[in-house]
């Protein structure tokens, strides 16, 4: 029988993934202080138990006002590193390699949970929110205030230190969160960004904070390890950023040390007409594949292993990312392999539920 490419193996820089299925970073709600808790521990491992090749930890706050909401993890402080460690330690234990998200949300902080549909009232324990522009992300919330200068230089150091901890907590891969709406998406969107100083207007200012970012990561995040950008390849809006605005980007990242662009869409407005269907954005991580010469990971709605497969199979990504088919289904991998005739590296106590195909 031959080989399926979901299960070929894959190599970034010193890292080798020992299939294509990765889970992306998705919030648990769950951490206490910004400490993970059991919860993650026990969520991320079973993932790795489960059989995925990478397993990406959520959105990690780079600063305590960058969290999503209060019960979102954190990475702004040494004291982080122990409960994170303990999560890495579990995912890499099971066969799968360790990979986090670091992030700011910028506007989109100061929200209720779970969801990040509503904003968190001051009142209520909520915090005043930063971004590009005092540009609200709905018009009946509180305005952030607008960055200044000072902020950009020192929430580049927090991104920069928060790597640092990402190390010493023994991950292997980092993904920059780029998309959906948080702040380095926020820089780069026409949408949020209304400066008229460095950091907006033209396409080089508004990527100018992420370039910079990316770059003050790359001095402490080790050449042997690959860096990630997650990004929204198009805001899904006329006049915000889009798909050719991204292979431009993409094409610097790579030459900035970036291995490889997770390729989401959206969240940058609530409003947005998105087509959601299944594997519908993939043909963006093909794009940027093709045109910027860059590994890619495809994500959205991807459940089918024989699809997944096949976005491997045909070079229109490098990696899947299965997010809600891994809440459902911690095990999806397995099934996967076995639905596509591959051999399972099933963990012992689980043979008995796995038996033996003819």
């Amino acid at each position: 029988m031959s080989a399926a490419s979901l299960f070929s193996p894959l190599t970034l820089r010193s890292v080798c993934l020992r299939n294509r299925i990765g889970l992306p970073p998705m919030a648990q709600y769950s951490a206490i202080g910004g400490h993970a808790t059991d919860w993650h521990v026990i969520h991320y491992g079973s993932r790795a138990i489960g059989g995925a090749g990478l397993v990406i930890v959520e959105d990690t706050a780079v600063e305590p006002e960058g969290r999503i909401s209060p019960v979102h993890l954190g990475i702004w402080d040494d004291r982080h590193i122990a409960s994170l460690e303990r999560v890495s330690r579990a995912i890499a234990e099971n066969g799968a390699v360790p990979g986090i998200q670091i992030d700011h949300a910028g506007r989109k902080a100061s929200r209720r949970p779970p969801g990040s549909e509503h904003q968190l009232a001051l009142a209520d324990g909520g915090w005043p929110t930063v971004a590009p522009s005092a540009v609200p992300l709905k018009a009946d919330e509180r305005a952030p205030r607008e960055i200044t200068h000072a902020e950009i230089e020192r929430i580049t150091a927090s991104f920069r230190a928060a790597a640092g901890r990402a190390l010493r907590a023994g991950f292997k891969v980092l993904e920059v969160h780029s998309a959906h709406g948080f702040l380095n998406h926020q820089f780069l969107s026409p949408l949020a960004n209304r400066r008229t100083d460095e950091f907006g207007g033209s396409f080089e200012n508004r990527t100018r904070f992420l370039r910079g970012v990316v770059g003050a990561i790359r001095k402490v995040w080790p050449d042997e390890l690959p860096l990630f950008v997650r990004i929204s390849a198009t805001d899904w809006i006329e006049g915000g950023w889009n798909e050719g605005d991204s292979v431009e980007l993409t094409r610097i990242l790579g030459g900035l040390g970036v291995d490889l662009i997770d390729v989401s869409t959206g969240g940058i407005v609530p409003d947005a007409k998105i087509p959601v269907a299944p594997g519908y954005q993939v043909r963006f991580a093909d794009l940027i594949r093709r045109e910027a010469g860059i590994k890619t990971a495809a994500v959205g709605l991807i459940t089918d292993p024989r699809a997944a497969d096949e976005i491997v199979s045909s070079g229109r990504a490098d990696l899947v990312l299965v997010g809600r088919e891994l809440l459902r289904n911690p095990y999806w991998p397995l099934h996967a392999a076995r639905t596509l005739g591959q051999p399972a590296d099933i963990p012992t106590p689980y043979h008995r539920a796995f038996p033996a195909v003819a």
